[in-house]
């Protein structure tokens, strides 16, 4: 399964629309619906009832996002926080200088 895929899903459920999901994720809104529609494929199940006019989640889907929404927030923390180690010097630093300068 692709996470991605789930990801984007939890931002579609978020934004309440394709479109807005495309513009936090800086997708197309194609890209977009194709990843929820191969989760779907992937899952046997319509997560989300689409309408001209609306989205809204089916039962099931109301159930996933729930528990999805936890799993990609967890991840999200995940992330930010190895990004946050990756930030913060690390290591030994050496320093050459002429023998003068210790004395």
């Amino acid at each position: 399964m692709d996470l991605n895929h789930v990801a984007t899903f939890v931002r579609v459920v978020e934004a309440g629309s394709f479109t807005g999901a495309s513009t936090r994720l800086r997708l197309p809104p194609s890209s977009v619906s194709r990843s929820v529609a191969k989760l779907e494929a992937e899952l046997g199940i319509v997560l989300l009832e689409r309408t001209t006019r609306r989205l809204s989640l089916t039962d099931a889907g109301r159930v996933y996002y729930e528990r999805a929404r936890e799993a990609v927030a967890g991840l999200d923390e995940a992330t930010a926080l190895v990004g946050e180690a990756a930030r913060e010097p690390s290591g030994t630093v050496r320093v050459a200088a002429p023998p003068e300068v210790a004395g």
